[in-house]
This record gives structure tokens, sequence and C-alpha cells, in this order.
């Protein structure tokens, strides 16, 4: 009798994970509020976190430049299971960036480094939040883990 041929599960699709204006000036950026990991730094982290026993899929962290052709969320629907999106600044005032997350139609997880609610009052409403399923505030670069966990056992289902 033949041996069967394992069958390989196909590779799960990978959670993005995209990152706003001025995020590649962590850690030399207001050390004080955004501390001194790099985006590199954190970029480790979720590679590490998605590589981890029970994670789901792989992570592909993306620094959009705003430039034409450059990676966004509208595009990810097809090649990626969920997004994690620290948007910084455009989460205080893009419609569009809004827009592109509903049009992904993937699971969403908004994440600030900083506690958006102890600071300027124009940073206390989000644009993308009613894209998300859910926002992690305040807890550092922590919460990319955090969210990438989420996603994993969301995505899981």
């Amino acid at each position: 009798m033949a041996a069967k041929a394992a069958r390989r599960r196909p590779a799960a699709k990978p959670v993005l994970v995209l990152n706003g204006p001025n995020l590649n000036m962590l850690g030399k950026r207001q050390p004080k509020i955004y501390g001194r990991e790099t985006l590199a730094d954190v970029e480790k982290a979720c590679r590490a976190e998605a590589a981890s026993p029970g994670a789901r899929g792989r992570v592909r962290p993306e620094q959009p430049r705003g430039r034409a052709g450059r990676p966004h969320p509208g595009g990810a629907r097809e090649s990626n299971a969920g997004i994690v999106i620290n948007a910084g600044a455009y989460t205080h005032t893009s419609v569009a960036l809004l827009d592109a997350l509903n049009a992904a139609e993937l699971p969403v997880v908004e994440v600030h480094i900083s506690n958006i609610y102890k600071r300027e009052s124009f940073r206390h409403h989000s644009y993308i939040s009613p894209a998300a399923v859910g926002v992690i505030v305040g807890l550092g670069s922590q919460g990319y883990l955090l969210a990438l966990q989420a996603l994993s056992r969301l995505l899981a289902r």
C-alpha cells in the first residue's frame, strides 16, 4: 500500500501591521510619551509574537509613506487575514483611512502607544475606531502584541 502524501495545510494569511506617519521616529521622538523602543524593535516583537505557539499566520509590517503604490488597508483584503493599525495622527483626521479600512472588510485592531485620552482633546476622537473590532491605548508597544493575540483568537474561531 503506497503511503499517502501528507496533506499540507495552506499557509495562513498574514496579519498586516500598518503604522502611520512619524512612527518611524519611535525611540527618538518624544520618548517620555512614546518610549525608547524603535519601530524596528516593535516589528521584531511582532514577528516573534506571530511565530509563537498558538499564533495564527505571519506578520508583515508595513510603513506607509504617503506615496502612490504603497500598501494601504483597502488593498489588503485579498492577501491578509486582519489588520493591526497605529495610524498616528491620521487617527484623528482621516475619513479616507476609515473608508479604506471598511473597504478591506477585515478584522481591525487599532493601537495607540500613548493614552490618547490623557493628551490633547483633539486626540480623543478617532475616525478609524468604527472600523475596528477593538482599540488598545496607553500600553506602549505591548499594545501591538496584545492586538496580534486578539486577532489570533478572533481568526481561530
